[in-house]
């Protein structure tokens, strides 16, 4: 489990086509730092399983499934991404419960800055926009944040000075694709529903 709060930006070093599957190589030294095999690490929002450790970079498989999903699938030596430890259940949650588990994703439509903030909206599969509230929690390539708006085909929220410099969504534009993970807890919540008896 992960809370959204970004711990470090770090980069891709190598990947490595598995066929069916790659094999990612994250250069991270703050997250690496205390990193072993089998620790779990969200990459711009998707949860991988810590393969190897050396030299401020570790390792980690990412399936045909992931690839698919996520954004991941088109990754390339050099970009940035997010990265976040697992939660410890001896602090503060400072974002929201995120799984790692993306939903799927969506792209940039607009970034508009203001004096204080920017307002960066997204067009959603309409699959998951039934999933999204305004003023409910939303995570976008791994990162915790609060839906300004919404409608049928896109959401917006608006991101301050420290989210823009301390995350890869400082760099986003138009067109680009991130990973989005909606609140668990709606998801639940429709399947409790659906099961009721009529």
């Amino acid at each position: 489990m992960f809370t959204g709060i970004v711990e470090e930006c770090g980069q891709v070093a190598s990947v490595t086509d598995l066929g069916d599957a790659a094999r990612l190589a994250i250069h991270g030294p703050l997250v690496a730092s205390d990193a072993r095999s089998g620790d779990s690490i969200s990459v711009n929002g998707v949860c991988l399983t810590v393969v190897d450790v050396a030299d401020g970079a570790f390792t980690a498989d990412v399936m045909q499934e992931t690839m698919r999903r996520s954004s991941l699938g088109s990754a390339t030596v050099g970009a940035s991404v997010n990265l976040e430890r697992a939660a410890r259940v001896d602090s503060r949650l400072g974002g929201h419960i995120v799984q790692g588990h993306v939903d799927g994703t969506a792209t940039v439509r607009s970034v508009a800055p203001a004096e204080h903030w920017t307002v960066m909206a997204f067009d959603l599969d309409p699959g998951l926009s039934r999933y999204v509230v305004e003023k409910g929690s939303i995570t976008v390539d791994g990162v915790s944040l609060t839906v300004v708006s919404v409608d049928e085909t896109s959401f917006a929220v608006s991101l301050i000075p420290t989210t823009l410099a301390a995350t890869t969504l400082g760099t986003r534009r138009p067109g680009d694709r991130v990973n989005i993970e909606v609140d668990v807890l709606a998801k639940y919540v429709e399947r409790l529903l659906q099961a009721r008896p009529s």
